[in-house]
């Protein structure tokens, strides 16, 4: 097996993982790896297909949860930050948002880990849902990254891990959808050569991702919460070690 499909299968396999148990963060796991080898054009597509997936396959495990109410400000915002998204990967450099989503992360992550476990923010209602939504699906339409704005926002109000399952698993199928029917429309993104690879990373992300759906069965809201922030933590250490150099250079 030559070194290139190696990076492509481990990404999927490793992230699959990743996002069967926390439920997100599928494109930041496999592009902290793919960004080895594999050409950022490609690499976008590959993101979100794998984390819509992920996403799909593990719905027997934890579809249970589904709040379909909960969900909708969320995804109401996201389709509408999807287009935006999309536009922006094709006009500017997208290195500067994910720059600034990783500083964020690293900031916010460390202070939730440090306040008590009952800390919660009451204000807001569904339109501070949909804004969540529409950030996420902004960051969606960058390349798959739909997950961490609307999870943190999540897990600032306080959801326990089931709730919160319920209504981030919903909102990003409907943005992964979204926005590979937006790279479908914008006609040049989706080529032969990504289709390969879609088939590589379906192989070999589904067992993996099913492992972390059931382990995400074993913990307590406690445990998951840490779970969630840690993995925030590695997310904005990995954009921004992976983007700052590209972008001050």
């Amino acid at each position: 097996m030559d070194s290139y499909l190696l990076i492509v299968l481990g990404g999927a396999a490793l992230a699959g993982f990743v996002q069967g148990l926390a439920g997100f963060a599928f494109a930041l796991a496999s592009l902290s790896i793919w960004a080895w080898a594999v050409d950022p054009a490609l690499a976008a597509p590959m993101a979100v297909f794998g984390s819509l997936v992920g996403q799909l396959v593990t719905l027997p495990i934890v579809g249970r949860h589904f709040n379909l109410r909960g969900m909708l400000p969320f995804i109401a915002g996201g389709v509408l930050g999807v287009p935006i998204g999309i536009v922006l990967l094709s006009v500017l450099d997208p290195q500067g948002f994910k720059l600034a989503l990783g500083i964020f992360m690293l900031i916010y992550c460390p202070i939730m880990l440090l306040v008590p476990a009952g800390f919660k923010i009451d204000i807001g209602g569904n339109w501070s849902n949909g804004i969540a939504g529409w950030l996420g699906g902004i960051f969606g339409g960058l390349g798959g990254l739909s997950g961490p704005i609307p999870t943190l926002w999540c897990t600032l109000k306080g959801m326990d891990k089931d709730s919160q399952r319920g209504v981030m698993q919903g909102f990003n199928i409907a943005m992964h959808v979204t926005t590979m029917i937006g790279y479908f429309i914008a006609g040049s993104i989706i080529t032969g050569e990504t289709w390969r690879h879609f088939g590589l990373i379906a192989m070999a992300l589904v067992i993996p991702a099913l492992v972390g759906a059931m382990l995400f069965r074993r913990l307590d809201t406690r445990a998951f919460r840490r779970v969630v922030l840690l993995l925030l933590f590695a997310s904005g250490m990995v954009l921004t070690s992976s983007t700052a150099p590209a972008l001050f250079s």
